[in-house]
């Protein structure tokens, strides 16, 4: 890591929305309550805990509703609710979010297969929620989908992505990530890619959300940290993926990033053994075992035994 990195970072946790949403098996309310509830004992203060859309689409979450009204509301713990139009905003919002994120896919067809629109379209939609956002006193974030590559178009320019950025910029979002929504990307894609959205964006934050599909996830997070992004998404557990992107399979672990982290010396406040823990009680809810492997080799060194 370089001398300029940073020695801290934030995590977002969304296990219980991008984790939960490409699994089989529908979890109970109350589970997916617990789950959110263990990541914010661990430590985690930003949990995506569910998206507001189509529940025929994403019957993992036609529950949205009930999962908010049965959380516990502390504070500096903030509930990202993922919206992709205005009707799943005004859901979010009436269901007590503190924090909305949207998803503008970078290529038009993976856009229109996702969310039924353009990606001008999506962005001029963008704009109107952010507006409505800050009026409303909820923290607005957008994410900038297949950033590194489509399942559709193939490569994706760093000049459209670099685009859209400056595009999005103008609704004022608390900050903007850069998703490798189907997990094709390298770390000298991500250096390059971040290197010049922070130039054409100067100041704004900028997030990172990564898939492990050819296992190149927790080597892309390095990269981005290393690049001077301010948070990266994860998932306990490495479960995920999109179910509108052909073998666009899990997110990165949680606990394998936090391990990466915490022995690099960069701080998160998060607790890893708790994750580790939290990822072995996912199994059992899930009836399999999980992509992870700290869930699987646990900690090091381990704690020792009491005398």
């Amino acid at each position: 890591m370089s001398q300029t990195a940073q020695r801290q970072i934030e995590i977002v946790e969304v296990g219980p929305r991008d984790g939960l949403q490409n699994e089989p098996t529908l979890l109970p309310t109350a589970t997916k309550v617990a789950f959110i509830e263990r990541a914010v004992a661990a430590g985690l203060k930003r949990i995506e805990v569910t998206s507001f859309v189509n529940p025929k689409k994403v019957p993992q979450m036609a529950d949205a509703e009930d999962v908010l009204k049965a959380l516990q509301r502390r504070e500096g713990v903030y509930y990202v609710g993922l919206v992709l139009n205005r009707k799943g905003f005004d859901r979010a919002v009436a269901a007590g979010c503190n924090e909305i994120g949207m998803a503008v896919v970078a290529s038009d067809t993976f856009n229109q297969r996702n969310q039924g629109a353009t990606t001008d379209e999506s962005i001029a939609a963008w704009l109107d929620i952010a507006k409505s956002a800050h009026v409303a006193g909820v923290r607005p974030q957008v994410t900038i989908s297949a950033a590194f590559g489509c399942p559709f178009e193939g490569e994706v320019a760093a000049e459209r992505v670099v685009e859209i950025a400056t595009r999005v910029a103008e609704g004022r979002p608390y900050e903007i990530a850069l998703a490798d929504t189907i997990g094709v990307g390298v770390p000298s894609q991500v250096t390059d890619l971040l290197g010049r959205v922070r130039e054409a964006v100067p100041g704004m934050r900028l997030r990172c959300h990564f898939h492990n599909t050819r296992n190149t996830g927790i080597a892309n997070a390095y990269a981005a940290v290393a690049a001077g992004a301010t948070a990266l998404d994860a998932s306990i557990g490495g479960i995920g993926g999109c179910p509108f992107a052909p073998a666009a399979t899990g997110n990165i672990p949680t606990e394998d990033l936090l391990y990466m982290l915490e022995r690099m010396g960069v701080s998160t406040g998060v607790d890893l053994d708790a994750l580790i823990d939290t990822g072995r009680w996912l199994q059992d809810q899930l009836g399999r075992n999980v992509p992870g492997l700290l869930v699987k080799a646990g900690n090091f060194p381990r704690p020792r035994a009491a005398a």
